[in-house]
């Protein structure tokens, strides 16, 4: 590598064109320089490859907008090695298998994905890593660019005001939604059966017979742990359900395996790696219970009834969500859920929920109803993966419109910040173009670029 980089020092030098061969083949192609980092024909490619996965529309020429991204990515990467940002590697490590898992299954198997990249797994992992990690430090890079957006409800107004009617922008059609869940009892020989398979694997890896490890990959029914050996990477203790944080932070022998855990996912054994403070490294395996058609029979019986009493006023449903319902999340709220899918959405945190960001089964039996109706019993998976019964109220329904002030304020809040954060780091690339050396390779210049400063005359 350092050889590779030598070579086309040495030719830019010369202003001679780098190409890069082996034996009689092209093999790469420097396209851009900037600064001290070189972009090449294949990094361009990756990229149009991974956006034709995802069947991104080429609104303008590829092999102009791309190498801008990523010239733009390496302005932001320069400053983040000055200013010693830098992200979690174990974040990045998990984001990089779950996003490879989601190819594979895709495009059907982990032989399609390699003739799709025309390389090995593990050199897409290699790279997807790569790829994940650039792009977290250049979001944390643009966070601290920015910093805390103050808007006035005046600065909303203003824009509010400013704006023609026909390009307010469409707030999609959203609706709120109250539940009441309740989940089937899981009998006690279930239970007992689980927690002796974990006891006997504590007894396997005690007594030296098999690794934490390979059983976490064989056995744990945690899809975002098990494929890495159960190992979770360093998590803050408020990011664990308080069940399993209190033993895993009591864990001081990593050879050693701890008492099982019940939590709202299921039971769990742990094996300690590593603490830093108030993060730990560790390893589980997770077991599910099952449950039977009977008892998901019984479970319907039971809220048969709560729904025939809710519809004889013998109660109201606000009322069986805080005396009956499971569902913690929101048996205080009335039933009524809370959307937190998009933390950057304007609907992050409120009540409202487009249909696509509502559990599959939600939807599709809310998508029929009328205000104030509610649903018959149906079954569904919650977010922790438990078989519940449910009923659902329609507590409101906004259709799609223009945005106005009335009713869209936060929609348009959230607009204006992203426009002066979008200014701000406008400005910035602008300023960091004129201190940084670029060079575009002939063939590779006659562009529309979204930012001018490239070329310099």
């Amino acid at each position: 590598m350092i050889k590779k980089y030598l070579i086309w020092i040495v030719l830019l030098a010369c202003n001679m064109p780098v190409v890069l061969y082996s034996q009689d083949n092209v093999i790469d192609e420097i396209v851009w320089i900037v600064g001290d980092e070189a972009i090449f024909r294949s990094d361009v490619e990756n990229q149009r490859l991974e956006m034709q996965r995802q069947r991104m529309r080429f609104e303008n020429d590829p092999y102009c907008f791309i190498p801008e991204r990523i010239a733009i990515q390496k302005l932001y990467l320069n400053q983040a090695k000055i200013d010693s940002v830098d992200v979690d590697e174990s974040q990045v490590i998990r984001a990089a298998e779950a996003r490879i898992n989601y190819i594979q299954n895709e495009l059907g198997s982990r032989e399609k994905m390699e003739e799709y990249y025309n390389k090995k797994t593990s050199q897409i992992k290699e790279d997807m890593q790569t790829m994940i990690r650039e792009e977290n430090i250049v979001e944390k890079m643009q966070q601290q660019l920015v910093g805390e957006v103050k808007l006035t409800p005046a600065e909303v107004r203003r824009y509010f005001r400013n704006i023609s009617a026909d390009s307010l922008p469409m707030v999609p059609a959203t609706v709120e939604v109250q539940i009441v869940t309740l989940e089937p009892k899981i009998p006690f020989e279930e239970t007992d059966a689980i927690k002796a398979r974990l006891r006997s694997f504590t007894d396997m890896v005690h007594n030296g017979e098999r690794e934490f490890s390979t059983l976490a990959i064989a056995y744990s029914e945690d899809p975002g742990t098990s494929m890495r050996g159960g190992e979770m990477g360093l998590t803050p203790k408020s990011q664990l359900v308080p069940e399993f944080a209190n033993v895993a932070f009591n864990l001081t022998d990593p050879r050693r395996v701890s008492n099982i855990v019940e939590t709202e996912y299921g039971f769990h054994i742990i094996q300690l790696i590593e603490t830093r403070g108030d993060r730990i490294n560790c390893r589980h395996i997770l077991l599910r219970p099952r449950v039977s058609d009977n008892e998901l029979i019984e479970a319907t019986v039971r809220m048969d009834s709560l729904f025939s009493d809710i519809m004889a006023n013998k109660l109201t449903f606000e009322e069986a969500a805080y005396y009956v319902s499971y569902d913690k999340d929101t048996k205080n709220n009335k039933g009524l859920m809370v959307n937190m899918k998009y933390e950057s959405s304007p609907h992050a945190g409120t009540p409202k929920f487009e249909m696509q960001d509502l559990p599959q089964e939600i939807a599709k039996v809310i998508d029929q109803m009328e205000v104030g109706e509610i649903s018959e019993p149906f079954q569904m998976k919650t977010d922790k993966q438990k078989e519940v019964i449910a009923i659902v109220k329609l507590k409101a329904r906004t259709q799609s419109h223009r945005a106005n002030l009335t009713d869209d304020y936060q929609a348009l809040r959230t607009i204006v910040e992203n426009q002066k954060k979008e200014e701000i780091l406008r400005e910035w690339i602008a300023k960091k173009q004129k201190t940084v050396y670029v060079r575009i390779m002939e063939g590779w210049r006659n562009c529309d670029f979204q930012f001018p400063g490239w070329i310099k005359e």
